[in-house]
Order: structure tokens, then C-alpha cells, then sequence
């Protein structure tokens, strides 16, 4: 009896990722009250990363460590404290291949573990890769594509600990970045399916995702105790892409409902649309509108939209002053841009964005909807495959909306803020094979 064995051949893959930026904020994310000095200070990001492929199956790891120049005395072994960043395991995960490999044009594996989830253009789920720690996920995907379709399901379910009984969980972000986009609380467990066609130069894709939000009540002095259940939140909608001839389009649309981690009623939207012309061979520029609703109805239904757990920073100006880490309240928001990249050449790259922002609805303190405006101007020079140099610098001129109590409360706040920084990034991976 003869019995075929097709050839094993194993990938190993190591890499390093070393990321170093200065920044100056002087007025970056909010802005500062008259007479505040500016920061200054060099954070860096370091990882390790490991990978290794065999016959139907995947391995990958990524040790990470953040920290801020500075933050440890030099003769000091720190101890890692939930306050501060350092080091932790990124990515650990492993992927099976449930077809054989000589199953031509089709493929479904099963992937379990620590993971980066990224989708389409990063809005609602990406792994926020402008910040230092990025973002990851514990949830086990089954991911099926044939042709030019694509099928994927997820699910996550978060817990504190090895309980002995129950399965309450306390939602609070260890430290001082929050757990989701939003800056809200970390979700109990998560479920999506993300569906998408491949088009000529481009993909029309379908999101429907759950995440569940930890009940709780509050004690005497107004402390939240959790408590069993959850409050389920669902987000849905439709993402198109694609480029034909010298112009390329995007479109968006989404519809939130269900109750949001403060149990409250939640009906919320966000609608995209944006277009980028190639006028030359080096210049591209284009024009686009965000629109996310906010406030709160008659009935107490909040009309707020989350986006997730995605990477706002490549979307509502890269000072960061809504959907991040900063408050930035429930108005909702209007962004209309102008967008335009110069790249000469295959080592630089040049972009510079105008934004004019606006409230989605009309604010207490009848001070207008007009929050301000932003430039944005970015450079970027790779010296090698493996060495890459960036510089940026944005400048806000804010208006008495944007500071008002009800968005982002700054007293005797400053008319025009900066932010400056300047970034070194060394990537490497070497491949070995057996």
C-alpha cells in the first residue's frame, strides 16, 4: 500500500520593530488654558516579533514594550505597575488550516489567540497603529475566502481572571489608555461577521458586529458595582472602495442601536463619503465629508455613535481632539476636508489636510456648532527598506464651542493650539527556511 505525503517545508520568520517620536503638545488633543507651557517629551515602542509556518498551520508572537525616555531611573529595575505602559505579549496566536492545501482558490482557517483585527480602511476595527501600544484582541476567528469573496466570524469573551464561580467582569482599563476607541470601558465579549466582494481596484464589504458591556449599579458614593448580565450593543453597516482610472471613491455607512455600556437607549449613525484625484503623476488631491450623529433625545435615547475599536487618528485630524483618549463629549461631529499628497519619488512623500469641523447637534450653551479648523502637514522619507524618518505639524484655531462645558470644558482656554513631532522607525524581518 502506498501513502502520499505532500513535502513539509517550514518558514521560521523573526523580526524588530523599533519606533522612537518626539513630540511637542502644545495644546494636542484639547486646548490649553492661557499661560500653560507646552510638553515635551520621546516615547518608544519595541518589539520582537516571531513567526513560524508549517504544513496547515501558522504561529506568530510579538513582545512589545512602550515606555517614555526618561520614565525609569538608570539604576532602577521597574517593576511594571498598571499605570504605566512597558512590556507585555502583543500578539500571540495561532492559525489552523481546516482545508488542505491542495484545495485550490478556497481557504478556511481557524485562528485563535492574541490578534490584530483590522478591516477595510480601519474605522471601526483596526489595531490603532499611531499609538505606541497599539491594539490587540483575545477571540478566536473562522475566516473563509473563495474567489474574489471573503466571509469571517468572530468572538471574544473577556474575563478578569481563573474564576472559581461566575462570570462577572470589571470592565475598567488597567493604566491610562482606554479600552476602546471611544475612551469607554472595555467590552465583556464580542461577535461580528464581516462579509466582502472584491472589485476591480477595490471592495464592497458588510460589517455586523454585538459587543456586550457589563451591567452594574452603583454603590452609596456613586462607585459602579458590576453585576451579572450585560448590555448589548450592535453596530452595522456597508464600506465601498475603488479606483477607476485616475480617481478613486469611498463610501460609508453605518447604524449603531441597542443600549451602549451606560445602559443607555442607543440610535446613532455614521455616514462617509470621499473622493482622491490623481492630477499627475505626483499629485493627488480630493475632497470629503464625515458626518457622526450625537446628543441625547427627548426620551433619553442617546444618539451618540462609538466607532469601536478602530484607528481615528487617520480620520478626524491627527491632533486627535474627537474619538480618542480626550473627551471630546456627545455632540457628534461634522468633518468636511480637503486632502492632497505630493510624491515625487519612491522615498518621499509630502500630504497636507485642511479640516473644518462642526457639531452634529446644537449645544447648551448656544455658542454655534463651528468648533474649528485644522491643518494638518506630514512628511515622510525612507531611507531604506528597513529605515524610515517622519515629521509632522499641526496647528488647531478653535472656537468657544469646542471649549465650552459640554465638550471639552477648558477654562480661559487658548484660541490656536500646535503639535509637532518628529519619528524614527527601523523595521526589520529576516527569513529563515528548512
Amino acid at each position: 500500500m502506498l501513502f502520499f505525503r505532500p513535502a513539509v517545508r517550514a518558514q521560521f520568520t523573526v523580526g524588530a520593530w523599533l519606533r522612537t517620536r518626539s513630540e511637542l503638545r502644545d495644546g494636542q488633543a484639547a486646548p490649553l488654558p492661557k499661560g500653560a507651557s507646552p510638553a515635551f517629551f520621546t516615547s518608544q515602542r519595541t518589539r520582537l516579533s516571531a513567526g513560524f509556518s508549517g504544513y496547515r498551520f501558522k504561529l506568530g508572537a510579538t513582545i512589545q514594550d512602550v515606555r517614555v525616555w526618561g520614565q525609569d531611573a538608570s539604576t532602577i529595575n521597574r517593576t511594571t505597575t498598571q499605570d504605566n505602559n512597558g512590556l507585555l505579549v502583543h500578539e500571540a496566536w495561532a492559525e489552523i488550516m481546516l482545508l488542505d492545501t491542495m484545495v485550490k482558490n478556497k481557504s478556511l482557517n481557524l485562528k485563535a489567540g492574541r490578534q490584530e483585527i483590522v478591516y477595510d480602511d480601519s474605522r471601526l476595527l483596526g489595531n490603532l497603529e499611531w499609538l505606541q501600544q497599539g491594539r490587540r484582541h483575545d477571540a478566536l476567528l473562522i475566516k473563509y475566502e473563495s474567489g474574489p469573496y471573503t466571509l469571517h466570524a468572530g468572538a471574544a469573551f473577556n474575563q478578569n481572571r481563573e474564576n472559581a464561580a461566575g462570570t462577572v467582569y470589571n470592565p475598567t482599563p488597567p493604566g491610562n489608555y482606554p479600552a476602546n476607541t471611544n475612551g469607554g470601558a472595555m467590552y465583556k465579549s464580542l461577535e461580528y461577521l464581516y462579509a466582502a466582494r472584491k472589485l476591480g481596484k477595490g471592495h464592497l464589504s458588510f460589517l455586523f458586529l454585538s459587543d456586550q458591556f457589563s451591567k452594574f449599579h452603583p454603590d452609596s458614593t456613586g462607585v459602579k458595582i458590576w453585576d451579572k448580565g450585560v448590555y448589548t450593543r450592535m453596530t452595522t453597516g456597508l464600506y465601498y472602495n475603488n479606483t477607476v482610472d485616475k480617481l478613486t471613491l469611498t463610501a460609508a455607512g453605518y447604524y449603531q442601536f441597542g443600549k451602549n455600556a451606560s445602559a443607555q437607549k442607543l440610535s446613532a449613525g455614521l455616514l462617509s463619503a470621499a473622493f482622491q484625484y490623481q492630477l499627475s503623476s505626483t499629485f493627488s488631491a480630493g475632497l470629503g465629508a464625515d458626518y457622526t450623529t450625537g446628543g441625547i433625545g427627548g426620551d433619553g435615547t442617546s444618539h451618540t455613535f462609538d466607532p469601536l475599536y478602530g484607528t481615528p487618528h487617520k480620520f478626524w485630524g491627527y491632533m486627535d481632539y474627537f474619538y480618542v483618549a480626550g473627551s471630546s463629549g456627545n455632540r457628534g461631529l461634522q468633518d468636511y476636508y480637503l486632502k492632497t499628497r505630493y510624491k515625487p519619488g519612491m522615498k518621499f512623500q509630502l500630504t497636507a489636510d485642511l479640516h473644518q469641523f462642526y457639531s452634529a447637534s446644537d449645544l447648551p450653551e448656544n455658542t454655534g456648532r463651528k468648533f474649528g479648523t485644522e491643518a494638518d502637514l506630514v512628511a515622510n522619507y525612507t531611507l531604506t527598506k528597513v529605515i524610515g524618518f517622519e515629521a509632522g505639524y499641526s496647528h488647531f484655531w478653535n472656537t468657544a464651542s469646542l471649549t465650552s462645558a459640554g465638550v471639552k470644558n477648558v477654562m480661559n482656554a487658548q484660541s490656536n493650539s500646535n503639535w509637532a513631532y518628529v519619528m524614527i522607525s527601523l523595521k526589520t524581518a529576516t527569513l529563515f527556511k528548512n
